[in-house]
């Protein structure tokens, strides 16, 4: 699935240079091209978001339908509100290793997108871009931020210390960066030091922990920013 021609030891060397780097042209074109396909035409979006006891939420596409327009835009407006003081993301999202364990849509390639990356050549490429020889395994969610959709400042860490790795898949196409959705790093002191915007056909890697954010994306953006995102982990 991975592009053949990359160079691996030098995109290695920038990540232990830098804790991150941005891979162009990562995937087979044919690969890259399913993917963003499946992300707009077939995909059962459902959304994500912090809930008020602090846990994440992810409300299936069935669910949502269920909800009366009053309902959405209530949990929405909750959403954008608890932002102000707290911790908080708002995104739509499919969860690619629970809907594998599940049994459910298996048809979408995102499910042998999941086998590939815990497969010995997907590890090996995390392992080879990175350095790192501990990794064992990789999740992965496809996601989807829509007009007001966000993602506030975090690390990754959390409580699971296996994180070793983050990575995005940007399939967005023809993004301007006006349109928000642009993935902010902070420095030590907070202070922007990075900013990538979504692209097609690109992986970004970074190390665990890292602050960063997605600014809002705004309600006049002419695409979806898609990708599919997770971590490499040593258990």
């Amino acid at each position: 699935m991975f592009n053949p021609d990359l160079d691996r030891a030098a995109i290695r060397a920038e990540f232990q240079r830098r804790g991150r780097v941005r891979i162009d042209n990562a995937l087979l074109p044919q690969v890259a091209e399913r993917l963003r396909a499946c992300l707009l035409q077939e995909v059962p979006w459902g959304l994500a978001y912090l809930g008020r006891d602090g846990k994440g939420v992810t409300l299936r596409q069935e669910e949502m339908r269920a909800m009366d327009a009053g309902a959405r835009h209530e949990l929405n407006q909750w959403i954008q509100s608890s932002a102000k003081t707290r911790y908080q993301f708002a995104y739509e999202t499919y969860m690619i290793v629970t809907a594998y364990k599940e049994g459910r849509d298996p048809q979408l390639p995102l499910h042998r997108l999941l086998e590939f990356l815990n497969s010995a050549p997907g590890i090996r490429f995390f392992s080879d871009v990175s350095g790192l020889d501990n990794l064992i395994k990789a999740d992965a969610q496809a996601t989807r931020y829509l007009p007001g959709h966000f993602l506030k400042t975090h690390d990754d860490s959390g409580s699971t210390r296996a994180r070793e790795i983050a990575y995005v898949i940007g399939l967005s196409r023809n993004w301007q960066n006006e349109w928000g959705g642009l993935l902010h790093f902070l420095g030590g002191d907070d202070r922007v030091e990075d900013v990538l915007a979504p692209e097609f056909n690109t992986i970004s890697l970074f190390r665990v922990p890292q602050r960063h954010f997605v600014s809002q994306v705004a309600a006049f953006a002419g695409e979806q920013r898609i990708s599919i995102t997770g971590w490499a982990r040593s258990k």
